[in-house]
């Protein structure tokens, strides 16, 4: 049997109007899926300078440092460097092992030097969903799905609950344009369609581009891969087998290419400073439970208050609440399976859905095959529900291939035409997404940037900043974001290794304890114990900042507890002090 279906043709007509008509279609369903991304993101438009979704602000607080840093390095005609003290100072961090969407960040540089961070963030959440949808539209064009088919398949994927979940704060992961793209190539190469070392080459680009957007998306995107090409050789071991020397070929020219672009970032990673290893992140909280495949959270337009609440209680919190499909959709998924089981195309994404489904699941059990990968090499640092990004994907490709067999079903039979969309329809109607709710950035306090000229400090001087920044306090990293200052900041929200190497929040380190302690000078009602001056004295000696600007009254138990250390304020400034260390440039 042949791999290889027939290349996606416009219907040969006389008049020659049916190709232009076709290619207008498909335009027109592109702009459709980028009209409901500005309808899933027009609270962020009315504002987006200084509008953000709810519920993960300390993550799009990083996204906007990101966003800020990499803009930084490109204005002074250079690429983002790998290790900085841009964060963490004096100790840095490693961008490989921190979201630091570098690609995106490069490319989005012009808006965030005219427009702020913020404004980037949202064209690349906008773009993630449409970009996402017309991408496996394309790609399911490609393999022989119709274009109701397809667009339907899209559109299931680019609006899919998943990336809807990590549109919360997660854009590394929400933008997931390329996987698609990516099995497409791998596919040309394993069915003999494409070039074997043109083919391979454009693999590894996208492939690198995908490393510099989230390598995690990438490494899931690899295993999707291989499961499917374990399929296809299951079950058509002869059809693998003739085509095996071309697609070996283009594979190895893949490597090469990912390995000439993204070797010196990838030696970095793991052999350069601040190499760590493992995840910093616990495993049994980061699973799909059985219930959150048919639990509606209260993203979804259609859900109750037990849903959502139920849904609000995932252990991993709402932006890790991927795996929701539905009860109709499941069933129909179902039925597609078996209507296109003969189809190697079918058979491929019905394999792949359930065993991505199943690796979501984790592996708390031995029965469980995540259970014997969790511990190999690179494996061991991923989440597995975040498989259901891509099961969304493969149950997508299910779905439209499953809906054009169930048509030519109806055709044969005489059954109504219409009846077969109507059920696909139906079914994903549940996967509907509200609009996404916003809040507003933290602003910038008055004076901040008066304090900072004032100061008169060295470009890359370390400044501790208060509130210090971490997690739950990430309102400095927002403003260094939006202003580009301090240059050098103390403290953050970032993974690094602790003293033994392995993955850490916060590298294991002092931030998170001391900046809960000097930040509960700021607030009278703390429930966390404020730290003694010779507690401050001694983070201070540890840190040692060129500068301390605290965002805060000067009648404020912080402020008089940093004037007994360090004098009198160096500036006052709206609504900031600011202390300039002896010694310091």
């Amino acid at each position: 049997m042949s791999l290889v279906p027939p290349a996606v043709q416009p219907p040969r007509v006389a008049d020659g109007w049916r190709p232009r008509a076709v290619a207008g279609t498909s335009w027109l369903i592109v702009a459709l899926y980028l009209a409901a991304a500005l309808a899933l993101t027009w609270r962020l438009w009315v504002d987006p300078a200084s509008r953000a979704q709810t519920g993960d602000m300390h993550d799009v607080d990083l996204f906007a440092w990101f966003m800020r840093y990499s803009a930084t390095a490109v204005t002074h005609g250079k690429l983002p460097a790998l290790i900085t003290t841009a964060m963490n100072a004096p100790r840095g961090i490693n961008l490989m092992w921190n979201t630091s969407v570098l690609l995106p960040a490069v490319l989005l540089t012009p808006v965030t030097v005219l427009a702020g961070p913020q404004v980037s963030l949202t064209i690349m959440l906008t773009l993630g969903f449409a970009g996402s949808a017309a991408s496996l539209y394309w790609v399911l064009r490609q393999w022989s799905a119709s274009q109701g088919a397809a667009a339907l398949g899209g559109a299931v994927y680019g609006f899919s609950p998943a990336l809807v979940a990590a549109s919360t704060g997660h854009y590394h992961l929400q933008f997931a344009v390329l996987p698609p793209l990516l099995i497409h190539l791998l596919l040309r190469l394993v069915t003999g369609r494409g070039r074997p070392v043109r083919t391979g080459a454009g693999l590894g680009l996208l492939a690198a581009a995908q490393l510099f957007i989230a390598e995690e998306l990438l490494l899931m995107t690899a295993l999707t891969g291989v499961v499917i090409l374990v399929t296809l050789a299951v079950c058509w071991p002869g059809a693998v087998r003739e085509r095996l020397a071309g697609a070996a070929a283009g594979l190895a020219t893949a490597a090469a290419v990912l390995a000439v672009t993204c070797g010196y970032p990838l030696w970095v990673q793991f052999h350069g400073p601040l190499a760590e290893h493992g995840s910093p992140f616990p495993a049994s909280p980061f699973r799909a439970l059985p219930g959150t495949f048919v639990i509606p959270s209260g993203e979804l337009l259609l859900h109750t208050q037990a849903s959502a609440a139920a849904a609000a209680s995932y252990p991993a919190r709402l932006p890790e609440y991927l795996a929701y499909l539905g009860w109709p959709l499941l069933a129909v998924l179902a039925v597609a399976a078996i209507l296109g089981w003969r189809l190697p195309q079918a058979r491929a994404a019905a394999v792949t859905f359930a065993v991505l489904e199943i690796f979501s699941l984790g592996g708390q059990h031995a029965w469980l095959p995540w259970h014997w990968l969790a511990h190999l090499p690179v494996l061991s640092e991923m989440l597995p529900n975040r498989f259901a990004l891509l099961a969304d994907g493969a149950a997508a490709a299910l779905l439209a291939f499953g809906l054009d067999q169930a048509r030519a079903m109806a055709r044969d039979r005489g059954w109504p035409a219409w009846l077969p969309p109507a059920v696909a329809v139906l079914a994903v109607l549940p996967l509907i997404p509200l609009p996404l709710p916003v809040t507003t950035t933290a602003p910038v306090p008055a004076g901040w940037q008066t304090a900072f000229s004032r100061l008169r400090l060295a470009p890359g001087a370390p400044v501790l900043v208060v509130p210090v920044p971490y997690e739950e306090a990430p309102q400095a990293l927002r403003w260094q974001a939006d202003t580009g200052q301090p240059g050098s900041l103390i403290g953050g929200w970032f993974i690094g290794p602790d003293a033994t190497g392995h993955a850490a929040l916060y590298g294991g380190g002092q931030v998170k304890r001391a900046g809960k302690h000097l930040n509960a000078l700021l607030t009278p009602a703390s429930p966390v114990a404020a730290p003694s001056r010779a507690q401050v004295r001694t983070d201070l000696a540890a840190w040692r900042p060129a500068a301390v600007v605290a965002v805060t009254q000067p009648s404020s138990r912080l402020a008089r507890v940093l004037t007994g250390l360090l004098g009198p304020p160096t500036v006052r400034a709206g609504q900031v002090l600011a202390w300039r260390s002896q010694g310091s440039r």
